[in-house]
């Protein structure tokens, strides 16, 4: 009995646990207008030309593009220590808010 019991108990314990969660900073070309900003459902704490998050989601491509839709220009966004790339960028900034290169690619595709 107290087999199982030890079981169960590491079974409880593992299901408790939260899944790992991602560090998020990224880095705007202005100060973001409000210090808490929220975009793709996640909370973002942000200051003088910066946000931070921590999450499990698991796309920082439609982290940084709704960041960027919500903050405006992202100058670099770093997801646990690894910085995205130029292209990684761009394509963020393409649903940055005032961004017109957006709206254009859309006009140009249709």
């Amino acid at each position: 009995m107290t087999r199982f019991t030890a079981l169960l108990i590491a079974a409880a314990t593992l299901a408790a646990t939260p899944a790992f969660a991602g560090n998020y900073t990224a880095r705007t070309t202005t100060a973001p207008t409000a210090a808490r900003i929220i975009a793709s459902d996640v909370s973002w704490a942000c200051g003088a030309g910066a946000c931070q998050s921590r999450t499990d989601e698991s796309r920082p491509a439609v982290l940084c593009q709704g960041l960027a839709k919500r903050a405006g220009q992202i100058d670099s966004f770093v997801v646990d220590g690894r910085a995205f790339d130029a292209a990684q960028l761009a394509k963020c900034n393409l649903s940055a808010k005032g961004s017109t290169k957006g709206t254009a690619a859309v006009a140009n595709a249709n």
